[in-house]
């Protein structure tokens, strides 16, 4: 697992995070998404205690929630839940499978806008990169 990846996922919602309220909740699913939220509520809980129990953990999570865009404090809280998750597998793992997966490799699909500004005719082509649908649109007033 990548523990970056957790890191960049939490990190604006670290300061929602440590000051769990009503506002904080609302302003949290407002910047990051209900779904986002809920997940990111759903690893903090599993991390927590760990993060908590561990001194400089817990001052790294504390950083990343004052400024969450700081690459060193994002880089320190990334090192100690490397350890963290490092000693416990069984935490990865469940925090694994709550993380956002990316869209499927097989996904190979693209749209493409164009709009010829002359008296060019534009061929578009748009749908799966393997076998895309080509269609030409003419706007042409003359």
């Amino acid at each position: 697992m990548d523990i970056a990846v957790i890191v960049k996922f939490l990190a604006p919602c670290m300061p929602f995070l440590l000051t769990m309220g009503n506002k904080a909740a609302e302003g949290a699913s407002q910047k990051v998404g209900e779904d986002g939220w809920n997940r990111a509520k759903m690893i903090w809980g599993k991390l927590q205690p760990k993060v908590e129990a561990k001194e400089a953990a817990k001052e790294a999570a504390e950083d990343v929630a004052k400024n969450p865009d700081d690459e060193l404090s994002k880089a320190s809280l990334q090192n100690q839940l490397k350890k963290i998750l490092e000693a416990d597998t069984e935490l990865a793992e469940e925090i694994a499978k709550i993380l956002p997966t990316k869209k499927s490799d097989s996904d190979h699909s693209v749209t493409i806008n164009v709009d010829a500004k002359d008296d060019s005719q534009p061929v578009i082509a748009a749908g799966d990169i393997h076998n895309p649908n080509f269609s030409r649109t003419y706007n042409n007033p003359k």
